[in-house]
């Protein structure tokens, strides 16, 4: 049981990194290096991800086999920028509170913001200096998922799960797809929500036993 909780921590930070920052030269050979192989195939034998991790895969081998792979990072830079940076109408918002707040005048470092700030303070834990966002980024969501993965019962990470993720994560998800036109985020956005759901249901089986 503790290899496998290590293992969904490990996937829950891989995720977390992704959304956090711009993917750069070195990650990018990292994720498409041939130790990496065993990464993706051993995602790609979970059936309830086998899909989204391909087209993940496929994604990263594209942007590392363009002839000229600066221009095609600088284009994915400009594809995170907009999407998550960029408030507008062809943004997708990475925030909790802008999809869970009731009323129309929706806004950043909500209640979303604040819960998730006692969350961390619980767990004696921060926001990182260098990452200057609000506390209910998706981000920092799936980073403290994966601290919980370690340091708490299935049925503490299953309602944190519910309350914090599953109730905004898939139209999030389809925000990112119908705005992202290169189409890398809106295949991370897919295996994350994939993940989660699955993650999910299988918390509900360990927290029963």
């Amino acid at each position: 049981m503790e290899q496998l909780n290590q293992g969904r921590a490990m996937l829950y930070n891989f995720l977390s990194g992704l959304f956090a920052r711009e993917l750069n030269a070195e990650r990018l050979s990292q994720l498409t290096s041939p130790e990496s192989k065993a990464f993706w195939q051993q995602l790609s034998s979970d059936p309830a991800l086998k899909q989204e991790a391909k087209l993940m895969e496929q994604k990263l081998q594209s942007i590392a086999w363009m002839q000229d792979r600066d221009k095609a990072l600088l284009e994915l830079a400009a594809d995170f920028c907009g999407l998550f940076l960029v408030g507008s109408k062809q943004s997708a918002s990475p925030y909790a509170g802008l999809y869970l707040q009731a009323d129309e005048d929706v806004t950043l470092f909500s209640e979303q913001h604040q819960q998730m700030l006692a969350f961390l303070q619980r767990s004696q834990l921060q926001l990182s200096g260098d990452f200057p966002e609000p506390a209910d980024h998706l981000a920092v969501i799936l980073a403290y998922q994966a601290h919980l993965c370690l340091n708490a019962s299935a049925s503490t990470q299953q309602e944190f799960l519910q309350e914090c993720l599953l109730s905004w994560l898939e139209p999030f998800c389809q925000r990112v797809t119908e705005c992202d036109r290169g189409g890398f985020y809106a295949a991370l956005a897919r295996l994350t929500l994939a993940f989660v759901q699955s993650d999910a249901e299988w918390l509900k089986g360990a927290a029963a036993h």
